[in-house]
């Protein structure tokens, strides 16, 4: 399960989104609307926000979507019931809401407007929403048994609209890259090649880096908004473990090559008596350079 927050000024074009006989739209639950029809649903978030015209993007549109793993599990109710779970934990309470679902996809989804102005006319908060819907979306998945994805490896790209597609492409390329590299140089070379440019945020007016951006196709994200796994901190600890394992790796294979010479030296000292510090025995390899033994002198007549 997984969640995608959008935040707008306009409800007409959220609400004629939704309920679309395309899409095959069937509304599951409601609170606080005039259903008669879309213009009457329209026209009650309007007078309710017109209550605090302070919020200058009233509209909330959450669309909850599901594996097609728990197709068939997931009746009308069961949906529902989780939606009125997530909004509960998100803090969308005490407001106009409808909750409609669509068929114009593999996967079970659902889409949810809200009014950001609760009926008593506060502002209902989207203070770090994003990630509170992430912490929510696990807790519900674990505690209605659905399917945990094993990541973005699931998703389909060629279904993607731009920024998604764009950011998918350079998840890609980290994926690829990251692991081959040992250093940020190696790293921005590889993914220029793939056509992606790499920013540094810096510290304050200092040298020291703590943010990185990859930009393509007119589209920037933050490292970490690419995938947790490649914020600039955790891409620069496996560029250094790549660096350490790569090291480890060349002084092992030289400490192989070592070995293997002294093996091949053993092998020939056996051949030629190499013995330390003396050299070899020329006298036993190479008899014939022997000198040979001068005979004796005599003096005196021979008889």
């Amino acid at each position: 399960m997984i969640a995608k927050i959008v935040k707008g000024k306009a409800f007409k074009g959220v609400v004629n989104y939704i309920i679309d006989e395309k899409k095959k739209t069937q509304i599951l639950d409601d609170d606080g609307l005039r259903m008669k029809s879309k213009s009457s649903v329209i026209q009650s978030f309007i007078t309710q926000a017109g209550m605090n015209s302070r919020v200058s993007k009233p509209v909330g549109h959450i669309s909850l979507d599901f594996s097609a793993q728990d197709k068939e599990r997931l009746s009308n109710r069961l949906m529902v019931q989780i939606a009125r779970d997530y909004m509960k934990r998100m803090g969308i309470t005490d407001t106009q809401y409808i909750i409609a679902r669509h068929f114009d996809r593999e996967h079970p989804h659902i889409h949810l407007v809200f009014n950001r102005v609760d009926n008593n006319g506060k502002t209902i908060s989207d203070s770090n929403d994003r990630y509170r819907s992430e912490e929510i979306c696990k807790e519900l998945t674990e505690k209605y048994g659905l399917y945990f994805a094993t990541g973005k490896e699931n998703v389909k790209e060629h279904r993607l609209k731009e920024p998604d597609k764009t950011k998918y492409e350079i998840y890609n390329a980290l994926k690829t890259f990251v692991p081959e590299c040992t250093n940020w140089k190696q790293l921005r070379a590889q993914l220029k090649n793939a056509g992606i440019e790499t920013e540094f945020k810096y510290k304050g007016n200092t040298a020291e880096m703590q943010g990185v951006k990859f930009q393509k196709n007119g589209y920037q994200f933050n490292g970490s908004k690419v995938d947790r796994m490649f914020s600039y901190s955790k891409i620069d600890f496996q560029l250094k473990l790549n660096a350490k394992q790569s090291i480890h790796q060349n002084q092992t294979q030289s400490a192989s090559v070592f070995t293997n010479i002294e093996s091949i030296g053993s092998v020939l000292g056996g051949l030629f008596n190499i013995q330390s510090g003396n050299g070899y025995n020329e006298d036993q390899v190479y008899p014939h350079r022997q000198p040979k033994k001068k005979k004796k002198r005599r003096y005196g007549r021979q008889m």
